[in-house]
């Protein structure tokens, strides 16, 4: 387990997964400088952000866990607040996944349009 937040393996996960800071910011709903001082170990990371920094930088929890120090926490103990926002999410990624299919689906009809 990192004593204190790891910068370098963060960037580095964002960099693979193509995303930014200001990413991170919107996902977990904080400002670029609370995200910051997350990155500067200044600011604690909760095990609901975890959970979103783990699906984010595609990571198991128990890596960002690690990586960000030794005070955070690993998600488990799911309040009723965050059972219902877990589910909003999955929801909402089972109805991106279906439109994404949609899209797919009717580009395919389009090309066999025009080729036809």
């Amino acid at each position: 387990m990192a004593l204190f937040f790891d910068q370098q393996w963060f960037d580095e996960r964002l960099k693979v997964t193509g995303r930014t800071r200001d990413d991170v910011a919107a996902a977990l709903g904080l400002s670029r400088r609370d995200v910051d001082e997350i990155w500067k170990d200044q600011r604690e990371v909760t095990p609901n952000q975890v959970a979103m920094l783990a699906r984010l930088l595609e990571a198991p929890a128990a890596e960002v866990v690690n990586r960000a120090g030794v005070a955070t926490p690993m998600p488990g103990h799911v309040s009723a607040g965050d059972a219902a926002l877990e589910k909003k999410l999955a929801d909402i990624d089972s109805r991106l996944t279906r439109i994404e299919r949609a899209i797919a689906d009717l580009q395919s009809l389009i090309l066999a349009t025009r080729g036809g």
